[in-house]
């Protein structure tokens, strides 16, 4: 993804994740997901989270703010939808209006490729209050979290 937006006083681009990443990756996932991970009964090291940061590594861009990475996008190319497999922004910068303007590229990208866009969230993962007001609905859920849509026609 090579979109830049500009907001507020900040722009926002992204690069696609290299190895040189990781270690950033491994931390931003610690900081911004294991209170929730901890919430929801699972627990992990530095390890698995590390584990997790490599799983499906090449569809990884890094979001950045003026220039400087502050968050992970994790797009997946699926038959059927464009899938959120991991979105990752710091703590400190949650707030300012980073995570929609992200989901206004994402959303653009499915409307090129017609497809609707899917992801799941932890139930306690307030992240979720951030999809709802971005359009997407509850499409299911099982005991860890929600299956989530936007699709451009609303369905």
């Amino acid at each position: 993804m090579k979109e830049k937006v500009k907001s507020m006083s900040f722009v926002i681009g992204f690069r696609r994740a290299t190895q040189e990443a990781i270690e950033f990756l491994v931390d931003l996932r610690i900081a911004s997901m294991n209170d929730h991970l901890v919430q929801a009964g699972i627990f992990m090291n530095r390890q698995q989270h590390s584990i997790r940061v490599h799983e499906f590594f090449n569809d990884s861009h890094l979001i950045l703010k003026d220039g400087e990475a502050i968050g992970l996008l994790k797009l997946g190319l699926m038959s059927d939808s464009l899938h959120i497999r991991q979105f990752q922004i710091l703590p400190k910068l949650h707030g300012l209006g980073i995570g929609s303007k992200v989901l206004e590229v994402v959303k653009r990208k499915s409307i090129e490729l017609k497809l609707p866009i899917t992801l799941n969230v932890l139930l306690e993962n307030p992240a979720k209050q951030l999809y709802l007001r971005n359009g997407f609905i509850i499409e299911g859920e099982n005991e860890l979290e929600y299956q989530m849509r936007w699709s451009s026609s609303g369905s």
